[in-house]
């Protein structure tokens, strides 16, 4: 009896995780292609799991105010976030004094999808090919305007790294978000748009946008038309906007190893790929290994880029 009383006061075991409901906080607003695919993932581990995996939306300050309610948390496999590859290789190195490492409070658990960067322009500009819109940028008075999600996004850094390889200058225009900066440039206020694929989907499948290049390593599916940077003989205009599950620091390597495994499973299942395809996204599978160098080479790469547009933080 003393036996049995133990055993059932004492701490649950990983092999009962989970044993109640397991919380994602996704750093991003609803309704884009972030909160799509948290919600694929939390539906999937509410099945295989037999708990509710619910997503609770937690946006603002880069993804730092959900990844930093998590970290704080204690790691027991009820705690996740779902972050980008801006969060863990480009806020860091911008702001050091953030007083928030992801390397070092968080836990790599899952890479989960990713969209390319395409650069875009008004159907009305007259630019038809990659070519065109270079000899458009060189000729100019004046730099061209664009579009991306902010300061120090993933498309201001592909713009900025194209503008030096060609030898133009651009007028980088920030927005909040990709949607203003969109309707902007259809309304033909600005030159063009550094933004995901995801993001202008719609726009390029509706003809409003023509889609010049984008920085995949191929050519995508649903959007065969628009040739990669590399074809194009930039190989080095190469990156894509990720995005990944994270819990806190000190997730036991069981928990990890289970969450990354189905991960894996329900992103890679042809329903999902084609689902998302459509959308501009590109699902993948890795380990946690993998996705920690993926995150260390990134952050690598993107430094000196940083470095040279001044975005570091003194």
């Amino acid at each position: 009896m003393v036996s049995a009383l133990s055993c059932w006061l004492a701490p649950a075991r990983a092999d009962d995780w989970p044993s109640r409901p397991v919380r994602i906080i996704c750093t991003f607003a609803a309704g884009g292609a972030a909160d799509i695919l948290a919600r694929i993932v939390a539906d999937h581990l509410s099945t295989v799991f037999h708990q509710p995996f619910i997503v609770e939306t937690r946006a603002g300050a880069a993804g730092v105010i959900g990844a930093q309610a998590v970290a704080n948390t204690v790691p027991d496999g009820y705690n996740f976030v779902l972050v980008s590859v801006s969060l863990l290789s480009l806020v860091p190195v911008e702001n050091p004094r953030l007083g928030f490492d992801p390397r070092r409070d968080l836990t790599n658990v899952a890479y989960v999808a990713g969209s390319p960067v395409v650069l875009s322009v008004n159907k009305a500009s007259g630019m038809k090919t990659l070519d065109d819109f270079v000899a458009r940028a060189k000729a100019s008075d004046k730099p061209l305007t664009y579009s991306s999600s902010g300061v120090g996004s993933m498309g201001h850094l592909v713009a900025e790294l194209f503008a030096r390889k060609i030898g133009a200058r651009f007028e980088h225009v920030p927005y909040k978000g990709a949607s203003q900066g969109l309707t902007d440039l259809v309304g033909g206020h600005i030159a063009f748009s550094a933004q995901t694929v995801s993001s202008t989907s719609a726009m390029l499948t509706a003809g409003t946008l023509i889609g010049l290049a984008q920085t995949g390593k191929t050519r995508m599916k649903d959007f065969p038309a628009i040739p990669t940077f590399a074809e194009l003989g930039h190989g080095d205009v190469a990156s894509t906007v990720w995005f990944s599950i994270a819990g806190p620091a000190g997730l036991p390597p069981d928990i990890v190893a289970k969450v990354n495994r189905e991960i894996v499973r329900v992103m890679t299942a042809p329903q999902n790929q084609d689902r998302l395809s459509k959308l501009g996204v590109v699902a993948d599978g890795m380990s946690p290994q993998e996705l920690d160098a993926l995150v260390a080479s990134e952050t690598a790469r993107w430094k000196p880029v940083l470095e040279q547009l001044g975005l570091i933080e003194k």
